[in-house]
């Protein structure tokens, strides 16, 4: 016969009537606690404390179960510091693209300073003559060269490149009219030309 006791008030009424208990029926242990063995694994001991408020037990022949209120277990996982993977590759993408245009904006300034300081050392020297220039113009080209394969990949502005390139241009020849090498046509000569 099944008995159902429920304690509601606390659970010192409900140890003591449980001292009496035992599996066989007989009297148990006079222990403040009463413990009992539990078949097949169910429950290993049947205790109660003072600061529980509610205990339901039941027996069902020689086999004691307490049932206690189930209890929903939430795992909650922080959110992880790192980055998500497209994230991760956009940042990998963008500092291999970074790498690789700071590589061609810096050939295409050295070889534009090398072609300044080529036509700035031209203007200074006095005894220049005109076949030293074709040295310069070498170094323009590759200038040139540099500037326009970094606009191909948009390491620099189209605009920019040929700003660039203009500049060049315009320095040497400032350096050919200083020297002499280069007249430039004046308005009614030029009109005549085209004509």
């Amino acid at each position: 016969m099944a008995t159902i006791v429920q304690c509601l008030s606390s659970c010192a009424t409900l140890n003591s009537k449980f001292k009496s208990l035992s599996l066989n029926g007989a009297s148990s242990s006079s222990s403040p606690t009463s413990s009992f063995s539990i078949r097949r694994g169910v429950c290993s001991s049947l205790s109660f404390a003072q600061s529980v408020s509610q205990c339901v037990a039941f027996s069902s022949g020689n086999t004691w179960v307490q049932k206690k209120p189930v209890r929903q277990l939430t795992v909650c996982e922080a959110a992880p510091t790192k980055k998500a993977d497209s994230a991760a590759k956009r940042a990998r993408q963008a500092e291999k693209r970074r790498v690789y245009n700071k590589s061609k904006k810096s050939e295409a300034r050295t070889r534009m300073k090398k072609v300044l300081e080529a036509l700035d050392g031209l203007k200074k020297k006095a005894d220049a003559v005109p076949d030293e220039i074709v040295t310069v113009e070498k170094l323009i080209g590759e200038a040139y060269s540099a500037i326009d394969k970094a606009v191909k990949v948009r390491a620099l502005h189209k605009n920019t490149g040929a700003r660039r390139k203009s500049r060049l241009a315009r320095r040497k020849k400032a350096v050919e009219i200083h020297h002499g090498w280069y007249v430039p046509a004046t308005a009614p000569e030029a009109a005549t030309m085209a004509a």
